[in-house]
């Protein structure tokens, strides 16, 4: 007898394989020759699938090369739908988050790659950064409704609107916490990784990650031993 499962398991990571396969191919292939010099077909030919096959993966040449995941972020909001009530919002986060940032660790040179491509190509950089405000207010929207100030809404039901300010998309129905809850947690999740690259060789990532989480549970006080005499902080 077939193990469902099991097979549904297996299909799962040969996805996520293929995926990382091309955008690491892509980040690669645009750090060496740029990222307007990169063809779909370079890239699906250094990642050993087919060009049909990227677009399996990515809508465009250049999401490629920004790495949004679209499938990680519906896997963090759907986990924070579903936890536990009884736990703190922010510990849903960070749980969330923390499970699918299992693997920054082995990614640290395409980070650093990625890094000198969006220097090199700008566009790609505010591309993402667009990406991820999207990623940011859907984020939102999970912590409203797990918190019943909203309903839960599919992707192809949402209304989306703009609000009084042009180009601002209108969250205001979604309540001021949910909206700084994930604006302060995927900022938090930049700067863990900024800081985590930046340290000496042998540091944890996920040490890193969980004490920038702690900082934020405790309210942000100021570390003993620093202010305007004393040594940077170290986390």
């Amino acid at each position: 007898m077939r193990n469902e499962g099991r097979d549904l398991g297996l299909r799962e990571r040969k996805k996520r394989a293929t995926r990382a396969a091309l955008a690491e191919a892509a980040v690669r292939l645009a750090a060496e020759h740029g990222a307007e010099n990169v063809t779909v077909e370079a890239i699906s030919e250094a990642a050993g699938v087919s060009p049909r096959t990227f677009f399996n993966y990515f809508d465009s040449h250049d999401d490629a090369f920004v790495m949004i995941d679209r499938e990680v972020g519906e896997r963090v909001r759907r986990t924070v739908r579903e936890a536990p009530a009884a736990l703190p919002p922010l510990d849903v986060v960070r749980e969330a988050l923390a499970t699918e940032l299992a693997n920054v660790e082995e990614q640290q040179e395409i980070w650093h790659l990625r890094a000198q491509v969006f220097q090199r190509s700008p566009h790609l950089l505010l591309r993402g950064m667009g990406a991820h405000m999207a990623e940011e207010v859907e984020l939102a929207e999970a912590i409203a409704v797990r918190l019943g100030a909203a309903p839960f809404l599919p992707d192809g039901e949402k209304s989306g609107g703009r609000g009084p300010c042009e180009h601002v998309p209108d969250t205001s129905a979604l309540g001021l916490y949910p909206r700084l809850l994930a604006a302060v947690a995927t900022t938090a999740v930049r700067v863990a990784v900024e800081h985590w690259c930046a340290q000496n060789p042998g540091v944890s990532f996920p040490a890193t990650f969980r004490r920038v989480f702690a900082h934020l549970a405790a309210g942000l006080p100021e570390p003993p031993g620093v202010g305007p005499t004393g040594p940077p902080a170290d986390g």
